[in-house]
């Protein structure tokens, strides 16, 4: 269909979540007082649409409808003691028509019904016959239009958008493949810079774009009070603030393979994503915490540090790869289904099972050696804690001798 100029095709898939009124992904917005300005800026960016890596663009300004404006004569009216509002009223009645200029009752059915008054199709689409309509003036005389008004033929936009008392036009368009949303706007936001627009221009994104940017900050705060809520609560628990932080080492040794699988699955990192992220996070922590916790009552009940290591890992291995490979299998079926929505939940499922898999032994083994080094520091600490007591406590001696 691209043969045909006149024709403004766009396909898109139908998504299950949708972020404001349109289907599309990015909703770019450019503000400015000048629409054939507007116009030819989201012109500008549409053209470069395999750039920028967006598909379907279309722009919500279109200057390409006809209209006839009117040129009134202000100083010839004056003198004709015609106002430019009875001016306008006659077009708007004429033209435009009046959805109810009266009202007929009808006894037959005992119903009243309004009056419309317009000039039939074949009038009202005629500048010839316009220019002959007559308009009221203030002595009570009639005027003929043609002698007041210059009618011109001209081509204006269909629909202006306005925010913030601002003219504005829509760049709508979806993600091309291979690109990522935030990399879709970022391009186009460059774009915008190079372009060098005067300072009464502005750009700012809507839609899902807007809720991404959103969406990008809330989920850092989560995840950010989720990690020191996670230390609170096993602090607590553990009644130590060295063990949680071996726990916590799970998480920057999961990122880098969820990130990777995202890369060769050919999924972009978006609010999906993130939230299977969310859950990533929870299933290594929980596996850490299988090791640790063990680790630590194999300690209390006689055994070494060495000894207890090695065992609590090889009791645990079981239960941890249970765990795991029944993630898998539920997470399945998202990474291979279709339908409504099947975009967006595989991005959960194949950071999920990716991420779980390619770290599962790294973590068995980092978690054992990262609780040694940890025990270590423990015991530096408690040394280091004793010496500067015990310095103390020869001080205190020396200082009662002296006085003795």
């Amino acid at each position: 269909l691209s043969r045909y100029d006149n024709l403004r095709i766009s396909v898109r898939n139908v998504r299950w979540f949708r972020f404001g009124a349109t289907g599309a992904e990015i909703d770019f917005i450019l503000q400015g007082p000048d629409l054939e300005q507007l116009a030819d800026y989201a012109e500008q960016l549409s053209n470069r649409s395999e750039e920028l890596g967006i598909v379907d663009a279309d722009a919500t300004l279109q200057l390409d409808r006809p209209e006839l404006q009117a040129e009134i004569d202000r100083e010839r009216a004056s003198r004709l003691n015609v106002a430019v509002a009875d001016v306008a009223t006659g077009l708007r009645l004429m033209v435009g028509g009046d959805e109810r200029v009266s009202r007929f009752r009808d006894p037959n059915v005992n119903e009243e019904y309004d009056v419309q008054l317009r000039l039939a199709e074949g009038y009202r689409n005629d500048p010839d016959t316009i220019s002959t309509l007559y308009v009221p003036t203030r002595l009570g005389d009639l005027v003929r239009l043609d002698n007041l008004v210059d009618l011109e033929e001209t081509i204006t936009a269909s629909r202006i958008d306005r925010l913030d008392r601002q003219r504005q036009v829509s760049l709508r368009a979806n993600v091309a493949p291979g690109h990522g949303l935030a990399g879709s706007i970022a391009n186009l936001r460059h774009a915008v810079d190079q372009m060098n627009l005067p300072p009464t221009y502005t750009t700012y994104v809507s839609g899902g774009g807007r809720e991404l940017e959103r969406t990008f900050v809330e989920f850092l705060w989560a995840f950010g009070l989720s990690l020191i809520f996670v230390y609170i609560i096993l602090a607590a628990q553990y009644e130590r603030i060295l063990d949680p932080l071996v726990i916590l080492l799970t998480v920057p040794l999961t990122v880098p393979f969820a990130l990777l699988t995202l890369w060769l699955a050919g999924q972009s990192l978006n609010l999906y994503a993130a939230l299977g992220l969310l859950v990533l996070f929870g299933v290594a922590m929980k596996q850490a915490i299988l090791q640790v916790d063990h680790t630590n009552q194999l300690r209390e009940s006689g055994l070494d540090r060495t000894a207890a290591i090695v065992q609590a890992n090889r009791d645990r291995l079981r239960p941890i790869l249970m765990t795991v490979l029944t993630l898998i299998a539920g997470m399945s079926p998202l990474v291979i289904g279709a339908g409504p929505g099947a975009e967006e939940r595989r991005a959960v499922a194949v950071i999920v099972i990716g991420g779980l898999s390619l770290s599962l032994l790294l973590t068995l083994i980092v978690i054992p050696v990262a609780y040694s080094l940890m025990d270590d520091l423990r015991g530096l600490i408690r040394l280091t804690a004793s010496e500067s007591a015990l310095n103390a406590e020869h001080g205190h001696v020396a200082r009662q001798a002296d006085r003795i």
